[in-house]
Protein backbone atom coordinates (compact mmCIF):
# COMPACT_ATOMS: atom_id res chain seq x y z
CA UNK A 1 0.00 0.00 0.00
CA UNK A 2 1.20 3.51 -0.78
CA UNK A 3 0.69 6.42 1.61
CA UNK A 4 -2.64 7.29 0.03
CA UNK A 5 -3.89 3.74 0.48
CA UNK A 6 -2.69 3.68 4.09
CA UNK A 7 -4.48 6.97 4.83
CA UNK A 8 -7.75 5.82 3.25
CA UNK A 9 -7.60 2.49 5.08
CA UNK A 10 -6.86 4.19 8.40
CA UNK A 11 -9.67 6.74 8.07
CA UNK A 12 -12.23 4.18 6.94
CA UNK A 13 -11.34 1.75 9.72
CA UNK A 14 -11.32 4.48 12.39
CA UNK A 15 -14.82 5.55 11.37
CA UNK A 16 -16.01 1.95 11.62
CA UNK A 17 -14.55 1.52 15.10
CA UNK A 18 -15.86 4.85 16.41
CA UNK A 19 -19.39 4.36 15.12
CA UNK A 20 -21.88 2.77 17.54
CA UNK A 21 -22.54 -0.90 17.10
CA UNK A 22 -23.02 -4.17 19.00
CA UNK A 23 -19.30 -4.61 19.61
CA UNK A 24 -18.88 -1.19 21.17
CA UNK A 25 -22.06 -1.56 23.23
CA UNK A 26 -20.83 -4.88 24.62
CA UNK A 27 -17.37 -3.44 25.31
CA UNK A 28 -18.73 -0.46 27.26
CA UNK A 29 -21.32 -2.57 29.05
CA UNK A 30 -18.71 -4.96 30.42
CA UNK A 31 -16.53 -2.08 31.65
CA UNK A 32 -19.49 -0.52 33.42
CA UNK A 33 -20.09 -3.85 35.10
CA UNK A 34 -16.52 -4.95 35.91
CA UNK A 35 -14.38 -1.83 35.65
CA UNK A 36 -11.50 -0.93 33.37
CA UNK A 37 -9.75 -4.24 34.10
CA UNK A 38 -12.21 -5.82 31.65
CA UNK A 39 -10.96 -3.63 28.79
CA UNK A 40 -7.64 -5.22 27.71
CA UNK A 41 -8.89 -8.76 27.21
CA UNK A 42 -12.01 -7.50 25.46
CA UNK A 43 -9.89 -5.39 23.14
CA UNK A 44 -7.79 -8.46 22.34
CA UNK A 45 -10.95 -10.42 21.54
CA UNK A 46 -12.17 -7.70 19.18
CA UNK A 47 -8.72 -7.51 17.58
CA UNK A 48 -8.66 -11.29 17.07
CA UNK A 49 -12.06 -11.14 15.38
CA UNK A 50 -10.91 -8.31 13.14
CA UNK A 51 -7.82 -10.30 12.19
CA UNK A 52 -9.98 -13.23 11.12
CA UNK A 53 -12.04 -11.04 8.77
CA UNK A 54 -9.00 -9.10 7.57
CA UNK A 55 -7.15 -12.32 6.77
CA UNK A 56 -10.16 -13.73 4.96
CA UNK A 57 -10.35 -10.63 2.81
CA UNK A 58 -6.59 -10.36 2.26
CA UNK A 59 -6.20 -13.99 1.21
CA UNK A 60 -9.11 -13.92 -1.21
CA UNK A 61 -11.40 -16.06 0.92
CA UNK A 62 -14.25 -13.54 0.98
CA UNK A 63 -16.07 -15.51 -1.71
CA UNK A 64 -15.56 -18.72 0.29
CA UNK A 65 -16.98 -17.04 3.38
CA UNK A 66 -20.06 -16.03 1.40
CA UNK A 67 -20.43 -19.61 0.13
CA UNK A 68 -20.56 -20.92 3.67
CA UNK A 69 -22.92 -18.21 4.87
CA UNK A 70 -24.80 -20.73 7.01
CA UNK A 71 -21.79 -21.10 9.30
CA UNK A 72 -21.78 -17.38 9.99
CA UNK A 73 -25.52 -17.40 10.68
CA UNK A 74 -24.94 -20.01 13.38
CA UNK A 75 -22.10 -17.92 14.82
CA UNK A 76 -24.36 -14.88 14.84
CA UNK A 77 -27.03 -16.64 16.90
CA UNK A 78 -24.50 -18.19 19.27
CA UNK A 79 -22.97 -14.77 19.88
CA UNK A 80 -26.38 -13.20 20.49
CA UNK A 81 -27.38 -15.99 22.89
CA UNK A 82 -24.17 -15.67 24.88
CA UNK A 83 -24.58 -11.91 25.23
CA UNK A 84 -28.15 -12.36 26.44
CA UNK A 85 -26.86 -14.78 29.07
CA UNK A 86 -24.32 -12.19 30.25
CA UNK A 87 -27.04 -9.51 30.32
CA UNK A 88 -29.28 -11.81 32.39
CA UNK A 89 -26.51 -12.35 34.94
CA UNK A 90 -25.97 -8.60 35.29
CA UNK A 91 -29.68 -8.02 35.88
CA UNK A 92 -29.67 -10.72 38.58
CA UNK A 93 -26.57 -9.43 40.37
CA UNK A 94 -27.22 -8.24 43.92
CA UNK A 95 -26.50 -4.50 44.19
CA UNK A 96 -23.64 -3.35 46.42
CA UNK A 97 -21.37 -0.38 46.87
CA UNK A 98 -18.98 0.46 44.09
CA UNK A 99 -15.96 -0.12 46.36
CA UNK A 100 -16.97 -3.77 46.59
CA UNK A 101 -18.06 -4.09 43.02
CA UNK A 102 -14.83 -5.80 42.01
CA UNK A 103 -15.58 -8.61 44.46
CA UNK A 104 -19.18 -9.22 43.53
CA UNK A 105 -18.20 -12.16 41.36
CA UNK A 106 -15.26 -13.60 39.46
CA UNK A 107 -14.51 -12.02 36.13
CA UNK A 108 -13.47 -14.68 33.66
CA UNK A 109 -10.97 -13.25 31.21
CA UNK A 110 -11.57 -16.20 28.95
CA UNK A 111 -15.33 -15.53 28.84
CA UNK A 112 -14.72 -11.86 28.08
CA UNK A 113 -12.30 -12.75 25.29
CA UNK A 114 -14.63 -15.31 23.73
CA UNK A 115 -17.67 -13.04 23.94
CA UNK A 116 -15.79 -10.15 22.30
CA UNK A 117 -14.44 -12.48 19.62
CA UNK A 118 -17.90 -13.88 18.83
CA UNK A 119 -19.46 -10.42 18.76
CA UNK A 120 -16.85 -9.28 16.24
CA UNK A 121 -17.16 -12.38 14.08
CA UNK A 122 -20.95 -11.99 13.97
CA UNK A 123 -21.02 -8.19 13.79
CA UNK A 124 -22.60 -7.07 10.48
CA UNK A 125 -20.55 -3.86 10.61
CA UNK A 126 -17.27 -5.80 10.68
CA UNK A 127 -18.43 -8.24 8.01
CA UNK A 128 -19.50 -5.47 5.65
CA UNK A 129 -16.28 -3.51 6.16
CA UNK A 130 -13.88 -6.38 5.56
CA UNK A 131 -15.76 -8.25 2.85
CA UNK A 132 -17.28 -5.30 0.97
CA UNK A 133 -15.68 -1.95 1.86
CA UNK A 134 -12.06 -3.06 2.23
CA UNK A 135 -11.81 -4.60 -1.27
CA UNK A 136 -13.10 -1.30 -2.63
CA UNK A 137 -10.36 0.82 -1.00
CA UNK A 138 -7.44 -1.64 -1.09
CA UNK A 139 -6.36 -3.67 -4.11
CA UNK A 140 -6.40 -7.05 -2.40
CA UNK A 141 -5.32 -8.80 -5.62
CA UNK A 142 -1.87 -7.27 -5.30
CA UNK A 143 -1.60 -7.19 -1.51
CA UNK A 144 1.95 -8.15 -0.53
CA UNK A 145 3.04 -9.64 2.78
CA UNK A 146 4.41 -6.23 3.76
CA UNK A 147 1.05 -4.62 2.92
CA UNK A 148 -0.71 -7.27 5.01
CA UNK A 149 1.60 -6.51 7.95
CA UNK A 150 0.92 -2.79 7.60
CA UNK A 151 -2.80 -3.53 7.78
CA UNK A 152 -2.30 -5.60 10.94
CA UNK A 153 -0.40 -2.73 12.56
CA UNK A 154 -2.95 -0.11 11.53
CA UNK A 155 -5.83 -2.18 12.88
CA UNK A 156 -4.04 -2.68 16.21
CA UNK A 157 -3.03 0.98 16.66
CA UNK A 158 -6.41 2.43 15.69
CA UNK A 159 -8.52 -0.16 17.51
CA UNK A 160 -6.63 -0.06 20.80
CA UNK A 161 -6.41 3.75 20.77
CA UNK A 162 -10.15 4.25 20.23
CA UNK A 163 -11.20 1.49 22.62
CA UNK A 164 -8.81 2.97 25.20
CA UNK A 165 -10.65 6.28 25.07
CA UNK A 166 -14.01 4.53 25.41
CA UNK A 167 -12.68 2.41 28.28
CA UNK A 168 -11.44 5.41 30.27
CA UNK A 169 -14.72 7.27 29.71
CA UNK A 170 -16.84 4.27 30.70
CA UNK A 171 -14.72 3.59 33.79
CA UNK A 172 -14.95 7.24 34.86
CA UNK A 173 -18.73 7.03 34.64
CA UNK A 174 -18.70 4.29 37.26
CA UNK A 175 -17.43 6.84 39.79
CA UNK A 176 -20.88 8.40 39.96
CA UNK A 177 -22.36 5.22 41.39
CA UNK A 178 -21.76 4.83 45.12
CA UNK A 179 -24.95 3.51 46.66
CA UNK A 180 -26.48 0.02 46.35
CA UNK A 181 -29.42 1.58 44.51
CA UNK A 182 -27.09 3.26 42.05
CA UNK A 183 -25.16 0.01 41.60
CA UNK A 184 -28.43 -1.74 40.82
CA UNK A 185 -29.07 0.84 38.13
CA UNK A 186 -25.51 0.42 36.86
CA UNK A 187 -25.88 -3.35 36.62
CA UNK A 188 -29.11 -2.96 34.70
CA UNK A 189 -27.69 -0.30 32.38
CA UNK A 190 -24.74 -2.60 31.71
CA UNK A 191 -27.03 -5.57 31.15
CA UNK A 192 -29.30 -3.55 28.89
CA UNK A 193 -26.34 -2.37 26.78
CA UNK A 194 -25.13 -5.93 26.36
CA UNK A 195 -28.65 -7.22 25.64
CA UNK A 196 -29.04 -4.44 23.08
CA UNK A 197 -25.89 -5.64 21.36
CA UNK A 198 -27.37 -9.15 21.25
CA UNK A 199 -30.64 -7.90 19.76
CA UNK A 200 -28.84 -5.89 17.08
CA UNK A 201 -26.77 -8.92 16.10
CA UNK A 202 -29.81 -11.20 15.98
CA UNK A 203 -32.02 -8.74 14.09
CA UNK A 204 -29.66 -7.76 11.30
CA UNK A 205 -28.91 -9.94 8.34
Amino acid sequence: MDWHGIAVFAIAYALVVISPGPGLASFVGQILGHGIKAAPVQALGIYAGDLVWYTLAATGLAALANTFAGVFVVMKWLGAAYLLYLAYRMWRTEPQKLDAAADRGPMSHWNLFVSSLMVTLSNPKAIVFYLAVLPAIVDLRHLSLADYAIGLALIAIILFAILGVYAVAAHAARGFFRSPHAMKMLNRVSGTAIAGAAVVIAARS
